[in-house]
């Protein structure tokens, strides 16, 4: 009898572990575990999401042409020259099941976001780790671990979950020295939480190998709604679109993430207020002896002395009905990643981090 069995690479392959979203007994534990906006989605997504309801019947656009047309609009970009998937991780797919499969490599650094890894192996291609230098990009590391077989070079800026990023001019060089064979991608899911960053786009624009990435479930508070965006060479989004399926986004997608890109006000509040109190976080954490890098996310990642200790106190917090993330399966052990909420929410983990620091349990 013949065996059934997957594509090589299928079955090495860990099931990814999204943060935690509730604490056992508790009803109104607070989240902070998956890097989502406090202030939710704009009344102009939420409104536009509502009036969706009256087309549910109806197939949305395969071109995705209204909600490209908005992109471009707001960020000055070219629409032709977009394409917009299921979350980022849909285009992060879609570039290694065009670009890359069995013999070749696939680059992303040591603590980069998992589904590089996850998406090279679902291609059959070799992921490849590269170290970084305390928790930032290497960009000298990842040139010198190209090779001929290497197809695709994966970066987040700023990272998830360190919060670091690299400048423009490091990531130039980068796309300088890459082999010709190799394509550069930005992933820039955070991109929007500094200011003056365009998360790759000029540098696109300038560049035949290079892609970037962005997202709209961070910033503007669609994480339900999965739906993102690529931009890129044009010879290479004809290709992705190829793969793409034609009805990948629903019509409420596509209304809500129009309505939330063109709502440049609510983005702007959201990007202050996180700036606010992602700096009074770091500095109240540092206070009671918990240093971070600086972030350039909307999270913290918080450095403990060990893992012990990032444990005991991941559990203290959940105790006091907070939810914050572990970071070992990022080779992070002894760090906890936490997503700057509210100033209610921030006030009250950075309080049970002192309780926990000055010895509750």
């Amino acid at each position: 009898m013949t065996k059934i069995t997957p594509q090589p690479g299928i079955m090495k392959i860990a099931l990814y572990q999204g943060g935690a979203a509730h604490v056992e007994g508790m009803s109104n534990a607070v989240k902070l575990s998956s890097n989502e906006n406090p202030l939710g989605a704009s009344d102009a997504a939420t409104d536009a999401y509502r009036r969706a309801a009256y087309d549910l019947h109806r197939y949305p656009s395969s071109d995705h042409l209204a909600l490209r047309t908005a992109i471009a609009e707001v960020l000055g970009l070219d629409a032709n020259r977009i394409i917009c998937g299921a979350g980022s991780d849909e285009i992060i797919a879609f570039l290694c099941q065009a670009y890359a499969g069995p013999g070749d490599e696939v680059i992303h650094t040591e603590h980069g976001f998992a589904m590089y890894r996850i998406s090279a192996l679902a291609a059959g291609a070799t992921p490849v780790e590269v170290k970084e230098r305390d928790r930032v990009t290497d960009v000298q590391a990842i040139l010198a671990a190209c090779t001929d077989r290497t197809k695709l070079v994966f970066i987040a800026n700023p990272n998830n979950p360190t919060g670091t990023m690299i400048g423009i001019s490091e990531i130039e060089r980068l796309a300088n020295g890459l082999p010709a064979q190799t394509l550069l991608v930005l992933d820039g899911a955070y991109a929007e939480y500094v200011d003056g960053y365009d998360g790759g786009a000029a540098l696109v624009d300038r560049h035949e190998n290079i892609v970037m990435t962005r997202t709209f479930s961070k910033l503007y508070g669609l994480g339900g709604l999965r739906i993102g965006w690529g931009y890129g060479p044009a010879g290479i989004i004809d290709v992705l679109n190829r793969v793409r399926g034609p009805f990948n986004l629903s019509n409420a997608a596509l209304a809500a993430a129009e309505a939330a890109i063109r709502d440049v006000s609510f983005a702007n509040q959201c990007r202050a207020e996180n700036t606010r109190w992602r700096a009074w976080l770091a500095e109240a954490l540092a206070e009671h002896g918990v240093p971070s890098d600086t972030s350039c996310a909307n999270f913290i990642l918080a450095r403990f002395a060990s893992q012990e200790e990032a444990q005991a106190c991941d559990a203290y917090l959940q105790s006091q009905g907070l939810i914050v993330r572990q970071v070992a399966g990022y080779k992070l052990p002894n760090c906890l990643r936490i997503t700057v909420g509210d100033e209610r929410a921030c006030r009250r983990v950075a309080h049970a981090v002192g309780q926990f620091k000055g010895g509750a349990r």
